[in-house]
């Protein structure tokens, strides 16, 4: 099911949660809505849903204008942080409600009710979990139910809601891996909402970043990252350094750094560089404060003369056990540069 949102405002009161979104979904997709809290994604995936309506705007799902069809008519499967589960029923019975809780023709036998809910528990891995009750499961079973339940009533789109917020962090990982391989299984065009960036870069085809009710970038999650449209982009996408300084005659400086900018303008700007950007060697002077290793990388944090403080990231044979009371030159291989 391909989506398309265009110019959909929203307001509650005086605040604007959307200020005239457009955005295209391609069918089979799967979507996420990064953002700050405040930035408006939850407010787009509900209005999606049509648990929202909006103040300005058309939301087509296909070639159907669904912008005010209630949340039934759209057939979409929705989960949400706090998995919603019923905890008087079994975990089949809660796969089971939204096909059983149908009416007339539409409610299938009991015997495609079971064969569904057996197919279902076994693309989520739980097998031989059906009888059980959600409060004799584990946080991330419970997610998988809620997963499967919403995916019983065979939806035109799923929307999950921070569906791993409630998570620790090695469940987190291990899940959001199952539901891509889950997305790939069915095909179903997916939507999710996340303030977590690794988790959308890990999960998602594209991304569509916002701040302020806007979108500020859609793209792969390789293009958000390393081609980043504005400063709010690369400094919220990824880790950076953030440099601010002067751009002069095509080239920005700030301290010991100066870096080409041949297509900036002249006056103040940023320059984003990640941690991974920092080669040895360079002219920039470092006196190394902390050194921290993770797995294989060496994470320097350090000084300049001027009182600017980088990070870089090498791997061990490049950091060469640099540490705490060393001193090491810098160059950069890349920067992002932004006017001010």
């Amino acid at each position: 099911m391909t989506i398309s949102i265009r110019s959909v405002a929203k307001t509650f009161g005086r605040f604007p949660a959307l200020n005239h979104v457009s955005l295209e979904i391609a069918d089979g997709e799967l979507l996420a809505l990064l953002g700050p809290s405040g930035s408006g994604k939850t407010t787009l995936l509900r209005a999606i849903a049509g648990l929202e309506f909006p103040n300005e705007g058309q939301i087509f799902f296909g070639d159907q204008d669904m912008t005010y069809a209630s949340a039934a008519a759209r057939r979409v499967g929705f989960v949400f942080q706090q998995y919603a589960l019923f905890r008087h029923m079994s975990v089949a019975k809660n796969i089971a409600f939204g096909l059983d809780v149908r009416k007339g023709r539409a409610k299938p036998s009991k015997a495609e009710i079971a064969a569904k809910v057996d197919e279902l528990l076994g693309l989520v891995e739980l097998s031989d979990l059906g009888k059980r009750y959600p409060n004799q499961l584990s946080g991330g079973q419970r997610q998988r139910v809620a997963l499967a339940r919403a995916l019983a009533v065979d939806p035109s789109v799923l929307l999950l809601d921070e569906p791993f917020g409630a998570l620790d962090a090695t469940v987190r990982k291990s899940l959001r891996k199952e539901v891509r391989r889950i997305h790939d299984a069915t095909g179903v065009t997916t939507i999710f909402v996340t303030h977590d960036q690794e988790e959308a870069l890990e999960l998602a085809d594209r991304v569509a970043i916002l701040k302020d009710g806007k979108i500020q970038q859609v793209g792969t999650p390789r293009q958000v990252h390393d081609e980043p449209a504005d400063a709010f982009v690369a400094g919220f996408v990824g880790e950076a350094n953030r440099i601010e300084g002067t751009v002069a005659a095509g080239r920005f400086s700030a301290g010991e750094v100066t870096i080409a900018a041949p297509d900036r303008p002249d006056g103040p700007a940023i320059a984003f560089v990640r941690p991974h950007q920092f080669v040895k060697g360079g002219a920039i002077p470092l006196a190394v404060r902390r050194a921290t290793h993770q797995g294989p990388l060496v994470r320097i944090e350090g000084e300049t003369a001027s009182g600017l403080w980088l990070e870089a990231a090498f791997s061990r044979d490049q950091a060469n056990g640099a540490g705490p009371g060393d001193a090491i030159n810098l160059g950069i291989e890349r920067a992002h540069i932004f006017s001010a």
